[in-house]
């Protein structure tokens, strides 16, 4: 058995929000990657604009830092459920984690996901307090959360005796010490190079690389990242590529690198517990392995979780369809779908019964809304329907998918929230106070109870609540969930909206759109203060005669539109509505355009 002590491979794991992609930034800049005089962005691993303006990692990324003469791979991956597919597959390529928790929040639902995922593959775990400095910081209480975490989690004897470090990733500074702030990163380095193990196999062994991951570049191509499992690869070397499919297939390797900081550089060669990128392979999947020649041995590859949430994609057929997007065919849209499930691994598209239409299932909302706004930005226009839950049939048993809520609120609000999230067949399970008047609150509830909940959320609680969803298996159904209870204010004719047609409208309910807007018929403009649907004439124009009286030709106070997100939208539609989408527009719709048809359809209900 070989070891190779100059090289360390470790992933980063936490909640949203606790700091991963920070922490990453400053190993970087204190191992010496950039130039004195380098501008460096913060969050430099968020390289995409959407992981920017959102503030969350969504695709994992890789990166190498030197320390002591040891090169140590770090992986930073997303916070968020919706993508853990991406952490699952990443945990395959590493030794060890550190497993980050911030020092006032303490142990999340997300925490738990990934550290569940950890222990079973029998990973290494430094804990890591961050944020340590922060006001209301409580580093002893949160270690004896985490210790109970791994308890509850079924860790072995050994992984529940794991070191501990205490930083701040703003400010740079780490310690073996909670009171300590000031320093430098090298305590976390040196826990790096004591506690996790280095890379073992047999060196001189036959080849094998397990591919995890997919990148693609405009000049070389598809990309896989992966692992050195044995032996060693030199570039234009001969390999068979084992598919997850059974089939063999011999391919060249043209080239081979390596990652250097935030680069990726050409090597020559590379050999066990490497992590390396490879191109030359143009239909390389994730989860298949590259072998020597003249021993294909396969490697086992993680189970990635079952999608829970599924979406239909239809091609644009209301009155302005292809006037904004650039790519609005079904050809088109059928290509990037199944592009899109290539590096995806938890994604699923499926085709229907008519060629206009795809059914796309994911891990939750957020996963397929940052497909759609991906999309959207890339010149796509197409509409989508309510996302619905994915049911499953075991043993005759009709079983639904659950999630665990963990919901943050201060006290007055306590009772609207366990209100609403009765009605929608949320169980009460753990309940407690945190220091500052918060009150912890923790719910198992199906996960089409959620569906359209965040924005009732927000408004209960003033903005003041934090929300955080886990998925938690299948149980038996659990019966009928009164959803949106307000109906949809739509358009009466084609035209485009006006001052005085919107001010004889808006004490219908809230509208979401303003004057000058274009607007077809069977469009929706607003909710209704009801339950039921209403049609509203928005583009009434007022009639001007030679007649004036005293207080009817005032100016028109309108109140002022409430513009909806993606994710709004979303929740907002039921399931005789759509969502349009182009680039530059979210227009919500009926499925029937036309009053007359749908008076008919709903008769013959």
């Amino acid at each position: 058995m070989d070891v190779r002590q100059d090289i360390r491979n470790v992933a980063i794991i936490a909640h949203v929000d606790h700091g991963k992609t920070t922490l990453v930034d400053e190993l970087l800049k204190q191992s010496g990657i950039f130039r004195q005089n380098e501008q460096v962005a913060e969050r430099v691993m968020d390289s995409n604009d959407l992981e920017r303006e959102r503030g969350i990692t969504i695709l994992s990324k890789n990166t190498a830092v030197h320390y002591n003469g040891v090169k140590i791979n770090i992986v930073d991956t997303p916070g968020h459920a919706d993508f853990g597919g991406e952490v699952e597959r990443i945990l395959m390529m590493v030794d060890g984690v550190l497993l980050l928790v911030d020092a006032f929040e303490g142990c999340m639902p997300q925490t738990r996901f990934v550290l569940k995922k950890a222990l079973g593959l029998k990973k290494k775990v430094i804990v890591v307090v961050n944020k340590i400095d922060r006001p209301g910081a409580r580093p002893a209480e949160v270690i004896d959360e985490v210790l109970d975490l791994f308890i509850e989690l079924g860790a072995q004897e050994d992984q529940l005796d794991f070191p501990v470090v205490y930083a701040s990733a703003r400010d740079g500074y780490s310690s073996l010490d909670p009171t300590v702030r000031e320093g430098d990163m090298r305590p976390l380095f040196d826990s790096i190079l004591e506690n996790i193990d280095p890379p073992a196999g047999d060196m001189n062994g036959p080849l094998q690389i397990l591919f995890s991951s997919l990148d693609y570049d405009d000049y070389i191509g598809r990309i896989g990242i992966g692992r050195v499992e044995r032996g060693s690869i030199k570039r234009n070397g001969q390999v068979v590529l084992c598919k997850t499919d059974g089939e063999y297939q011999n391919v060249k390797v043209s080239k081979l690198y390596q990652f250097e900081g935030l680069k990726r550089v050409e090597v020559e060669e590379a050999s066990l517990g490497d992590l390396i990128c490879v191109s030359g392979i143009s239909d390389l999947n994730i989860g298949e392995t590259a072998c020597d020649p003249d021993h294909l041995e396969p490697l086992p590859f993680v189970k990635i979780d079952e999608p829970t949430i599924s979406m239909n994609f239809i091609v644009n057929n209301s009155p302005f369809a292809g006037q904004e997007g650039k790519f609005v065919t079904s050809r088109n849209i059928r290509d990037r779908l199944f592009k899109e499930v290539e590096t995806n691994v938890s994604m699923r598209v499926e085709e229907t019964d008519t060629t206009d239409t795809f059914k796309v299932s994911g891990r939750g909302e957020l996963h397929l809304s940052i497909l759609i706004e991906t999309m959207r930005r890339q010149g796509y226009e197409f509409q989508v329907s309510r996302p619905k839950v994915i049911m499953k049939k075991e043993n005759g048993v009709l079983l639904e998918p659950m999630e665990l809520l963990i919901v943050e609120v201060p006290e007055q609000y306590v009772g609207s929230v366990m209100e609403k999230l009765g009605s929608r067949k949320g169980e009460l399970e753990n309940m407690g106070v945190r220091d500052g008047g918060m009150t912890h609150l923790e719910f198992r509830i199906p996960a089409r109870g959620l569906i359209g909940y965040r924005s009732e959320f927000m408004t209960d609680t003033n903005g003041n609540g934090i929300l955080n969803q886990l998925f938690a298996g299948y149980e038996p159904f659990k019966g009928d969930i009164q959803t949106r209870e307000r109906g949809s204010i739509v358009v009466h004719e084609t035209g485009e909206t006006t001052g005085y047609g919107l001010f004889n409208t808006q004490d219908r309910g809230r509208l979401f759109v303003g004057p000058g807007v274009p607007v077809y018929e069977g469009m929706i403009v607003g909710e209704c203060a009801k339950s039921e649907d209403v049609v509203c004439n928005v583009c009434k124009q007022k009639h001007l005669t030679n007649t004036r009286a005293s207080g009817s030709d005032d100016a028109l106070r309108l109140v002022p539109p409430t513009v909806l997100s993606l994710e709004q939208c979303m929740e907002f539609i039921k399931d005789d509505e759509l969502l349009e989408v182009t680039p530059t527009s979210l227009r919500l719709r009926k499925v029937i355009l036309s009053k007359e048809q749908r008076m008919k359809q709903q008769f013959r209900k």
